[in-house]
């Protein structure tokens, strides 16, 4: 045999060597839950499953349409100079809907500042959230009296209180659970990460709701990772699951047993609801500087709410007059929004420097006699 011949015999063994070393192991995959598909088609999973009535298919999909109506709404109000800021749920509501309808009455919720749809589920007045946004109030709203906590701003802290509130859960001996939600962005926290740890040790009875919605404000998700967000949760010794975000019934399936696990002592757990933030991040972002128009439309054809009415439709679980009933709700929640918004009084001006110190101090005076100087010479232009 020649030295070409034999050469040439070596290379498919050297190519398929190489094949075998760079194949993927199949365990490296994300499992996705998935209840309802895209297209509409309700598919059974052999761990997550769920039977529900007619009557409570169509209150998850009350539940989306009318926290869309509102967010779009507010979106509107902040555009007219209404509101100071807006965090758009835009593409999230299946995540958000399923997850806050899992919940019992005495479980208790740590949100960001993007948990519109958990805090309808939770029967929080929307038009308190907006006086928030506006600046006319902290929040508004009891959080003892809904168990829903107050907006966090800071990114990831409130997984830590989360993790806190459900220790002192678990040595009151209250059978109840917590759930704090973030995002993907929030997942790089080192409060984060802190909470983990703390709630594995501990066992509490947390369940940690990340809102993977592929951007943190810029930033996508591969930049952060190099392994899906849910694995994660093997490093701190509890389980993690991945679903669907944009269905609202597998959302509601997996956190109902993520909640139900915590409730019998079995410690916390990591949901990943895979998702995407179809609008900017606040108002004040413009996605088109980093992100593509078809990457948006991908995401569009999975639309949580599309996708549940074509199986309510389908099934016979809803008409025409129930759809029409929705659409005219909608509107009418939308007029109580702009009403209730365009009667809150302006933010004080000078309010934002009364609490910054207990006992104040002379940079914020400095600051504040700067802030006044600024805002009268206003109305030294106009005269």
């Amino acid at each position: 045999m020649t030295v070409e011949s034999t050469a040439a015999a070596r290379k498919p063994r050297r190519a398929s060597k190489r094949a075998s070393a760079t194949k993927k192991p199949q365990s490296s995959e994300p499992q996705l839950v998935q209840l309802l598909t895209p297209e509409g088609e309700r598919v059974q999973h052999p761990e997550y499953d769920i039977d529900l009535s007619a009557d409570e298919l169509r209150g998850l999909y009350r539940d989306m349409v009318l926290t869309r109506r509102f967010d779009s709404e507010a979106t509107a109000l902040q555009r007219q100079g209404e509101l100071g800021l807006w965090a758009s749920l835009l593409g999230q509501e299946a995540a958000q809907i399923g997850s806050g309808r899992a919940l019992r009455d005495d479980d208790y919720v740590f949100p960001t500042y993007r948990e519109h749809g958990v805090a309808w589920c939770r029967g929080v007045d929307p038009t308190n959230l907006l006086g928030m946004f506006r600046g006319v109030n902290h929040g508004g709203w009891d959080p003892t009296t809904n168990n829903f906590h107050l907006y966090t701003i800071v990114i990831g802290s409130q997984t830590l209180h989360a993790t806190g509130y459900a220790m002192g859960v678990a040595k009151d001996g209250a059978d109840s659970a917590v759930i704090a939600y973030f995002g993907d962005g929030a997942s790089s926290q080192g409060d984060v990460a802190e909470s983990f740890t703390f709630s594995a040790v501990y066992n509490a009875p947390v369940v940690f709701f990340c809102q993977n919605n592929q951007w943190a404000i810029s930033e996508p998700t591969e930049r952060q990772t190099r392994v899906p967000l849910y694995q994660r949760a093997q490093g701190f010794g509890f389980p993690g699951v991945r679903v669907d975000g944009n269905d609202v019934l597998a959302c509601l399936a997996v956190t109902r047993s993520a909640l139900e696990r915590a409730r019998r002592g079995e410690g916390p757990t990591l949901v990943e609801a895979f998702t995407y933030r179809m609008g900017a991040h606040t108002t004040s972002d413009d996605p088109t500087k980093y992100r593509h128009d078809d990457e948006r439309a991908a995401w569009e054809a999975k639309d949580p709410i599309l996708r549940l009415r074509t199986y309510l439709e389908a099934e016979g679980h809803a008409d025409e007059a129930f759809f029409t009933s929705l659409d005219e709700e909608s509107d009418v929640l939308a007029k109580r929004v702009r009403e209730a918004v365009r009667a809150m009084p302006d933010p004080e001006d000078m309010a934002m420097f009364d609490h910054v110190y207990a006992d104040g101090h002379s940079l914020v005076d400095e600051e504040r006699a700067q802030f006044a100087a600024y805002q009268a010479s206003f109305a030294e232009e106009g005269n």
